[in-house]
């Protein structure tokens, strides 16, 4: 664990109309919270789409012919290249929003979920099995506190 302040530049480029989706600021709120203790400083692109875009990426990516919620995309820098480069994340706008209707789960709790989610994939961790996926869920559910939400995993 790193301690101490966290220098983390989030850029965010919105591939829709911004009416419902949260400002930068927000999203940078969520990805430093993720990265603070982790990680001392982090360069984190956040794109924002529709679900055209996003079925296109989650296709290509992942061969899965639908938009995802998020996806994320760690940064592979060479051997010897110490930039504080982390990766990229996509969130599908649409599908976020129906989840959270879906889940009656506010709006910009989800959002928020889903990009600390996808922050704690760009530092390397992951949900392949149970024992790691409890474990992530349950950083979740603390950075998530932290941030005043509720635990996103409960019925």
């Amino acid at each position: 664990m790193t301690r101490g302040p966290i220098q983390c530049d989030v850029g965010v480029s919105y591939g829709l109309p911004r009416k419902g989706v949260p400002a930068p600021a927000s999203f940078k709120r969520w990805a430093e919270a993720a990265c603070r203790g982790r990680i001392k400083r982090a360069d984190i692109a956040i794109r924002v789409v529709d679900e055209r875009e996003g079925r296109r990426l989650n296709h290509h990516y992942r061969g899965k012919d639908y938009a995802t919620n998020v996806l994320s995309f760690p940064a592979e820098l060479p051997e010897g290249v110490t930039l504080p480069l982390l990766g990229d994340l996509v969130i599908c706008a649409p599908v976020v929003a129906r989840e959270a209707a879906e889940q009656g789960k506010p709006l910009n709790a989800h959002y928020a979920h889903l990009t600390v989610h996808g922050v704690l994939h760009l530092l390397g961790l992951d949900h392949e099995d149970e024992r790691e996926a409890e474990a992530m869920e349950a950083i979740e559910r603390a950075i998530l506190a932290e941030l005043g939400h509720a635990d996103p995993y409960s019925d």
